[in-house]
């Protein structure tokens, strides 16, 4: 298993009240940026509550980040502002592993963000920062791109096209289509 950029080891052993407070420093956001193919991340902070269910550890809480992204059409770069709830559960990797792997499961809703650890420790930074990659928009665009698509020859797929199109955009005195 490849190292996190953003590893913060939590230990189930040493879980109390208090509210744990992640915070990426400069490298750890230029090296996440880089795997999440962003121009840059110039914040990213979570606070997340941990409670104890046997050998299993909840966690909720909230992440904030603000990064910088690539249009997906100019390549313009887009500010965006992430806020996200985070709920989360750390399970003992010997409880998937009951699993074959050409067995077919069907998971329940608060199954689906189950992360295995082994031993008694977790990486709440690991499961934080996949929770970013998770909140970005793959396909962010900015003001520019409807001109990029027109200098491209792209239409946009919403436009009324076709024959029937075409008769109206004369009827009401362009031609644009």
């Amino acid at each position: 298993m490849v190292a996190s950029e953003f590893s913060r080891k939590g230990d189930i052993r040493r879980i109390d009240a208090a509210p744990v407070k992640l915070k990426a420093n400069e490298e750890e956001r230029a090296a996440l940026a880089k795997r999440f193919a962003l121009v840059t991340i110039s914040r990213l902070e979570a606070e997340l509550e941990l409670s104890a269910d046997g050998a299993e550890v909840n966690a909720t809480g909230t992440l904030e980040a603000d990064i910088v992204q690539s249009c997906a059409v100019s390549g313009d770069d887009l500010p965006a502002e992430i806020r996200e709830k985070l709920v989360f559960r750390f399970v003992p990797e010997s409880e998937l592993d009951e699993i074959t792997p050409d067995e077919e499961v069907e998971l329940e809703a608060e199954e689906l963000d189950e992360i295995p650890y082994s031993g008694t420790s977790f990486d709440l930074g690991e499961a934080v920062a996949q929770s970013l990659a998770l909140a970005i928009d793959p396909y962010a665009t900015g003001p520019n791109a409807d001109d990029v698509r027109k200098k491209a020859g792209i239409k946009d797929d919403d436009a009324p096209s076709g024959p029937l199109a075409e008769a109206l955009s004369i009827l009401k005195g362009g031609t644009d289509n």
